[in-house]
């Protein structure tokens, strides 16, 4: 009973923090372009502003990340190393994420000066308490068990979570605004004002709040040699901690390409529905679809991966995602044949998530055994920091293919020279599928840390520590 309760604590940590990354990357700019600046002369200035400080700061923030993940393993208090970032940074950016989702005492409407120093203060402390949080989080995973299996079912249990919660954000959203647009402005006919935004970003900041404080005191960390065989990172040996591990750093290159490749024709999907396809409502198909299919498809994963292990999953996971490319190459303007091939294409997406967490996590022992350190959270945050690497590039080269291919403002499909069409496919699709067999390649050339591995390296740290442990030598740091 207690695992089973771990279990859910980690999932709703987990649901929480993805229904604000969901709110803050997909929500925040719709509030910005709808309802923040509207009407001021100003207006379109003060979003491109808006929004190109949002990247810079997003970019920058990268490269904090590793040494984010050393403070993390640093710290030593009686709640262990995790919680502490759970809870501070759990409350700290529910409410910068719930200021932003104002006028920032009416700066956005009288002083657009004002209003951007304000901004860039307030997102900035959000990023740096949403950063410390999310490596916090996802971190856990190789302190709650050294057990493959057992890190299996966390993880799986953890995607679920997060599904629903970015999903399910999905289909909340515009209900709540609705709701607290009527409830406090009197706006009726579904009409959305600054206070219906602002109290769904209440709602999703207290929900992320409880999450942190659900996986904070819902779940154990685990004590064991291996676990106690941990010394303070110093600054300097952050980015050597990561470089040294050769399993991790290729699972990174090979993460890299695959995120690279699924965010941008993922984010190129809604350009492809209203310009080519010219039904931009059949879009809403597409949500529908990748939530049904993204909770069956976590569902699976720890069955699937007992039968043909993490390499297959992840190898044959952007096989058959290489499937779905061709049949939307075939599908042309036929909307069934596009939602199936969208099925296709997103079915094994989580699962190659979840296989590429996993390997992350073991890449702990790993690094240990190869490296004699012990390094959770610099390990754990090379995965947001490769999707937050990815997004960025992704952004950029969504951007340039909406330029290139003439998708803007309110062509319609008529509009899209022959030339534009094969440009919009070539960032779509031809530069995703060559960046996804590269991925796969690399993984099958170079990651030889399987499951099997992972669980003799164990055995090998275990019987290494019990021995220094009984000639009385220290195993890790005294604090």
């Amino acid at each position: 009973m207690n695992q089973v309760k771990q279990y859910l604590s980690y999932a709703f940590g987990a649901f929480g923090h993805d229904a604000f990354y969901a709110t803050l990357n997909t929500y925040f700019p719709i509030f910005v372009t709808s309802v923040l600046f509207t009407s001021g002369a100003n207006s379109k200035q003060m979003i491109g502003v808006v929004s190109a400080v949002l990247v810079i700061i997003r970019l920058v923030e990268i490269a904090f990340d590793p040494m984010i993940g050393g403070v993390v393993d640093n710290t030593r208090t009686r709640w262990g190393k995790f919680k502490p970032w759970l809870l501070g940074g759990g409350l700290i950016s529910a409410l910068a994420l719930i200021t932003i989702f104002t006028p920032l005492g009416g700066l956005a409407d009288h002083s657009d000066m004002g209003y951007i120093i304000a901004f860039v203060i307030v997102f900035v402390i959000l990023d740096i308490f949403y950063s410390f949080k999310d490596i916090a989080l996802w971190s856990m995973l190789p302190a709650l068990s050294v057990d493959s299996n057992t890190r299996t079912k966390f993880g799986t249990i953890a995607r679920f979570g997060s599904t629903i919660g970015a999903q399910g954000t999905a289909i909340v959203v515009m209900p709540l605004v609705v709701f607290f647009s009527a409830k406090f402005s009197g706006a009726t006919g579904g009409a959305q004002t600054r206070a219906g935004w602002l109290g769904f970003a209440v709602v999703i900041g207290l929900i992320s709040f409880l999450g942190a404080c659900t996986a904070a005191f819902g779940t154990h960390e685990q004590k064991n040699l291996i676990r106690e065989n941990t010394e303070k990172t110093r600054l300097r040996d952050v980015f050597k901690a990561i470089g040294e591990n050769d399993q991790l750093m290729w699972l990174a290159l090979s993460y890299f390409l695959f995120a690279f490749g699924y965010v941008v024709t993922n984010s190129l999907l809604i350009y492809y529905f209203r310009y080519v396809v010219g039904k931009a409502s059949a879009y809403s198909g597409v949500g529908i679809i990748t939530t049904l299919l993204g909770i069956v498809s976590v569902i699976l994963f720890p069955f699937i991966v007992q039968v043909i292990k993490r390499r297959g999953v992840y190898i044959g996971g952007i096989a058959m995602m290489l499937v779905g490319y061709v049949l939307f190459l075939f599908a042309g303007t036929n909307v069934p044949l596009v939602l199936v091939a969208v099925a296709i294409y997103f079915f094994p997406y989580p699962m190659i998530f979840l296989a590429a967490l996993m390997t992350i996590t073991d890449s702990v022992e790993y690094g240990q055994w190869k490296n004699g350190t012990r390094n959770e959270s610099v390990t754990l945050s090379v995965r947001p920091l490769i999707d937050k690497l990815a997004g960025a590039f992704a952004n950029g080269v969504v951007m340039v293919a909406a330029l290139q291919s003439g998708m803007t403002g309110n062509a319609k499909p008529s509009d899209i020279s022959t030339s534009g069409l094969l440009q919009f496919k070539m960032f779509m699709f031809y530069i995703p599928i060559i960046l996804l067999i590269i991925s796969a390649f690399v993984y099958f050339k170079k990651i030889s840390l399987s499951e099997k591995r992972h669980a003799e390296i164990v055995n090998d740290l275990e019987k290494k520590l019990r021995a220094e442990k009984a000639a009385g030598q220290s195993i890790g740091d005294e604090d």
